[in-house]
């Protein structure tokens, strides 16, 4: 599984992850911001952006794919951030390979089994006409029939591209994103992490919640906690500056383990 990915910036390696229907241009100016300090690895997960299609998809296989990337990269350990599904990646990566992760930050997300919430948007996307349609702004019509959020839809019309034929087609194999999605609302599981990790929370996200404590201290022991006021379940890119701000100062402070 040859990854997709972006390199900026110079020093201490920090990966990037992105959550489900995103790419890693979601993170294109917190990249940019983080990588006048790191060197930043930006990644499209399997079946997103530009990274090649498969048939699977589980937190274990796609935390395989990471250490892939590492061996092919020659790093040797990272830290790693990761944003909803992609911070269940970036949390499963540590519990199975501990030693190659330096510090880890999981943003808005818990590491338990959430609750089937993503079919709405399956079958809006399912249900657009790729071979008639004429634009960008044509398929948001059609998603507004059952999708409200303007901002939902930019986000996933992010995922629409033009073929050599100039016909439409998606990024992400939503197919498979569909018949897997049972394994992505499950929860990472393995050994604890006893490395550095910080849980960014977005304060009016429902995704991590009081009573998700235990399971993430019972995981992810040295676990501490920021939320950002006045932010959803994407923080990254409704406080950035904020958001930044916090993760430079975890990543650069010398911990005592």
């Amino acid at each position: 599984m040859k990854l997709h990915y972006q390199i900026s910036g110079e020093g201490s390696p920090l990966i990037i992850l992105h959550g489900l229907f995103g790419t890693l241009e979601n993170w294109g100016s917190q990249a940019s911001t983080f990588s006048q300090h790191f060197k930043v690895i930006n990644v499209d997960l399997r079946n997103h952006g530009r990274s090649p299609h498969c048939d699977e998809m589980s937190y274990t296989l796609m935390a395989d794919d990471i250490l892939e990337l590492m061996d092919h990269l020659k790093i040797d350990n990272a830290a790693v951030m990761g944003h909803s599904m992609g911070g269940k990646v970036a949390m499963q990566f540590a519990l199975q390979s501990p030693k190659r992760v330096q510090k880890l930050i999981v943003v808005d997300i818990s590491p338990v089994t959430y609750c089937a919430h993503h079919e709405t948007i399956f079958q809006s996307l399912s249900c657009i006409d790729l071979d008639s349609l004429t634009s960008r702004s044509s398929a948001d019509k059609q998603l507004q029939k059952n999708l409200q959020d303007a901002g939902i839809r930019a986000f996933l019309l992010k995922n629409l591209y033009r073929k050599e034929n100039q016909t439409f087609a998606w990024r992400p194999n939503l197919s498979i994103l569909h018949k897997e999605y049972e394994k992505l609302s499950q929860a990472p599981s393995g050994t604890p992490f006893n490395g550095n990790t910080l849980f960014i929370k977005g304060k009016n996200s429902d995704y991590i919640l009081a009573g998700h404590q235990d399971a993430i201290q019972s995981l992810f022991t040295l676990a501490s906690f920021k939320i950002i006021e006045g932010a959803g379940h994407w923080p990254h890119a409704e406080k950035p500056n904020v958001f930044s701000s916090i993760v430079l100062k975890f990543l650069q402070k010398k911990h005592d383990v």
